[in-house]
C-alpha cells in the first residue's frame, strides 16, 4: 500500500469509521456482538417488533381500564410475550412498555 498524501491524511482525520449516523450509535453493534446475531437485519427486525409492541401498549393504555376489549387484548398480549420468553411475568403492561431488542435476543 502506498503512503498517503498530505491532503488524504487530513481528510481521514475527520472520519470515524466505527460510528455511522444511520446506525444508532454503538448500541446496535453491542447487542449484535453480545447475542451473536449473524446478520444486521435480525437486529432491525427485533427493533421493529419492539416498536410495534410499544405502540400497541400505548394504544391500549389510552382505552378505559374497565373496558372488556382492553382487558382481553392486554391478557392476550401478555400471554403471547410471556410464552415467547420476552417478559418474565404477566403482571402488567408496564413491562411491555420497556421492551428492548436484547429481551427478544435472549
Amino acid at each position: 500500500m502506498r503512503k498517503l498524501k498530505f491532503h488524504e491524511k487530513k481528510l481521514l482525520k475527520n472520519v470515524n469509521f466505527l460510528k455511522y449516523k444511520r446506525e444508532k450509535g454503538l448500541r446496535e453493534a453491542l447487542v449484535t456482538r453480545r447475542h451473536h446475531l449473524v446478520q444486521r437485519d435480525d437486529y432491525k427486525k427485533y427493533s421493529s417488533i419492539c416498536s410495534m409492541v410499544q405502540k400497541l401498549v400505548h394504544t391500549l393504555k389510552q382505552i378505559d381500564p374497565r373496558d372488556p376489549y382492553r382487558i382481553e387484548m392486554t391478557d392476550a398480549l401478555l400471554e403471547k410475550l410471556y410464552n415467547m420468553g420476552v417478559i418474565s411475568t404477566k403482571k402488567s403492561l408496564a413491562r411491555c412498555e420497556k421492551l428492548s431488542v436484547s429481551s427478544f435476543c435472549r
